[in-house]
């Protein structure tokens, strides 16, 4: 791996991310400072915590910051959940997200496997 860019789940994290905010435009506006912003931010946290624990000093750390982006994808799956309970996101952009989030989701948690097994 020559840097963080070159890693498929950080590439994918960041098509999420996009997704995120394009999707997110519809939101109410009074939803700015609130659920937008939480969604926004639990998106971008993701890859930003796989670049982070990258530029880490061995695996134990790399595996800190992939737990925490996972923690993260997680914060984001309950927040898109809530956006369709109250009618944010319809059916098709709630299952665009949730099923990105959930192939992400398997990517991030093999490939912590993956390292914590080289250790």
């Amino acid at each position: 791996m020559k840097n963080f860019k070159s890693l498929l789940i950080w590439q994918k994290s960041m098509s999420l991310v996009t997704e995120t905010y394009l999707i997110t435009k519809e939101f109410p506006k009074e939803e700015i400072f609130g659920l937008t912003s939480q969604i926004r931010r639990s998106s971008i946290s993701i890859p930003s915590n796989i670049a982070e624990g990258f530029g880490r000093d061995g695996n134990k750390e790399f595996l800190r910051f992939l737990r925490i982006s996972l923690s993260s994808l997680f914060e984001f799956q309950t927040q898109i959940e809530i956006s369709k309970n109250i009618y944010y996101l319809n059916e098709n952009q709630f299952n665009k997200l949730y099923e990105f989030s959930r192939e992400l989701e398997a990517m991030l948690v093999s490939f912590i496997k993956k390292i914590d097994e080289s250790k």
